[in-house]
């Protein structure tokens, strides 16, 4: 019996449950009783769904792969299939690549030299995206465009990984469709927003969870925030810890960061933010990092192939969030 136990993460599976429950409610009856409030718990259930792939994708709630999967099978997250989520995230915690503009699917910087090849009013663009608040308005949009296009052009170069990932999410989507047709509530329209908002939502996470340094140890962030942010992203924002230890379950986080709270931020050397609401007063209007890597010398000679140039940068990881042009990934990365 403590082996069943031990084989099952409780209080992940409850979650995965309440959320679709929470989503299920927004989407009709709430929705019906009031749309605004609809469309928030809609907005937040996308949110902490993108947070429970990511769970999945690192091997919980169940130690069954296929069984994980199952239960996000759903596309509530509309714009990122769970199998490109997946994909996309693993290939980010190799650490050794982080913030690569070439290695890291999830790296918010450019090479300098396709920067410097661009239009300046994509440079714009992408300099207002660099904000927080840019990243959370225009950053869902951006990331989205640059990830499809980047997987349609894998799609035509033959990759059945990419394809079989979008073939999937087909049905999963097909399943919201079915479900915003026969349940009275909230249509399509209103869904497309409350998942553009989720996407949004989940930029805050990514947007400085890893910096350009040196030092591979040292490029990743430690928020130690535990508000509302922090349970919707899953205690993600303890990131360092996160990508030491990337099979430990949400919930055990917080106290692997206190047990060994100096070391961790030795290890980072001090990359560490009290709260979120210190990063909006930070960075809302104004940029953290530029756009081109900052340690990119060593390639500004080199004129990548059109197959690796990023459009606007890289592929999403989460969950919404994560896992796309510089604006970090969709679920949860």
């Amino acid at each position: 019996m403590r082996r069943a136990r031990d084989a099952v993460e409780w209080p992940t599976l409850a979650l995965i449950g309440a959320t679709y429950a929470i989503w299920g409610l927004g989407t009709s009856v709430l929705y019906t009783l009031s749309a605004p409030l609809g469309f928030v718990l809609a907005t937040l259930a996308i949110v902490q769904f993108s947070s429970l792939q990511h769970e999945v994708l690192h091997g919980h709630p169940f130690r069954h792969r296929r069984l994980n999967e199952a239960l996000v099978f759903p596309g509530l997250t509309l714009f990122v299939p769970y199998g490109r989520f997946r994909d996309t995230h693993l290939a980010h915690h190799r650490d050794e690549r982080l913030t690569d503009p070439y290695d890291d699917p999830e790296s918010n910087y450019l090479d300098p030299a396709v920067w410097a090849r661009l239009p300046g009013p994509v440079r714009a663009l992408l300099r207002a995206n660099n904000t927080l608040l840019g990243r959370m308005v225009l950053g869902p949009a951006i990331s989205t465009w640059s990830f499809v296009r980047g997987d349609l052009r894998a799609i035509r170069a033959g990759d059945r990984a990419v394809a079989a990932a979008w073939a999937w999410h087909v049905p999963g989507v097909a399943l919201v469709a079915l479900w915003l047709w026969a349940v009275p509530g909230m249509g399509w329209a209103a869904y497309l927003g409350a998942a553009y908002a989720a996407y949004g939502i989940l930029k805050i996470r990514t947007f400085l969870e890893h910096r350009a340094h040196e030092k591979v140890r040292c490029r990743t962030a430690i928020v130690e925030d535990r508000g509302p942010l922090a349970f919707l992203f899953l205690n993600n924002n303890l990131h360092v810890v996160h990508h030491a230890r990337p099979g430990v379950a949400w919930y055990r986080l917080p106290a692997a960061y206190r047990e060994r709270k100096e070391e961790w931020q030795r290890r980072n050397e001090a990359y560490v933010y009290r709260s979120y609401a210190e990063i909006f007063a930070r960075y809302l209007f104004r940029a953290k990092d530029p756009v081109p890597h900052p340690l990119w010398p060593d390639r500004m000679d080199r004129a990548p192939s059109p197959e690796e140039t990023p459009a606007a940068g890289p592929a999403p990881s989460a969950g919404l969030g994560g896992a796309v042009a510089p604006a970090g990934p969709l679920p949860a990365g």
